[in-house]
């Protein structure tokens, strides 16, 4: 598998080998070796999914009680994932790092603790798979809107386009939300 740290400190995309003959294809969607070789979380305490149909955003998630680490990668479609520096003392706070992800390429992205998680279905339905290092909180939940200005994140979609839950649509602003110190 090779990892390549983006543009934000923290987050890795990981891209693993693929194996495709005329049956299909194969590769590992996760390691315990591979990812200590590559400095990170080995211990997972809960897998995810969800489905999304084409133009749903989701986020920007993230839990300011039991923090999680991410592990996410598309099982089916492809989508424009988004980790968000949520972490006040970082020199990258408030910044993004926006990668595709597809089902057909494998590719993954770790979204360390003090960041938010976003994404955007570009397909007509996607398959979210994700572990997380720490359990789901509700308490604890934040969200902070998905097209704030201040974050300036490139979406592919018009905001009348976008589908989006109650919660999504009641995003804070990130200068008023509750972030990492």
């Amino acid at each position: 598998m090779k990892s390549i740290e983006t543009s934000l400190p923290g987050v890795v995309l990981l891209t693993p080998k693929i194996y495709r003959d005329g049956r299909g294809a194969f590769w590992e969607t996760w390691s315990q070796l591979q990812m200590a070789e590559a400095a990170l979380p080995t211990t997972w305490v809960q897998d995810n999914c969800s489905v999304s149909r084409k133009n749903v955003v989701r986020g920007i998630h993230y839990q300011v009680l039991q923090p999680q680490g991410k592990l996410v990668r598309a099982t089916q479609g492809a989508l424009l994932d988004v980790a968000v520096d949520l972490r006040r003392s970082s020199p990258a706070f408030g910044r993004h790092v926006a990668v595709e992800l597809t089902a057909e390429g494998g590719e993954m992205l770790y979204i360390p603790v003090g960041f938010g998680h976003a994404f955007l279905a570009l397909t007509d339905l996607v398959g979210l798979a994700y572990k997380l290092t720490d359990y789901y909180f509700p308490a604890g939940e934040r969200t902070i809107a998905w097209n704030d200005p201040d974050l300036a994140i490139p979406w592919p979609i018009a905001a009348e386009s976008a589908i989006l839950s109650d919660k999504d649509r009641k995003g804070e602003a990130l200068r008023e939300a509750e972030v990492f110190a």
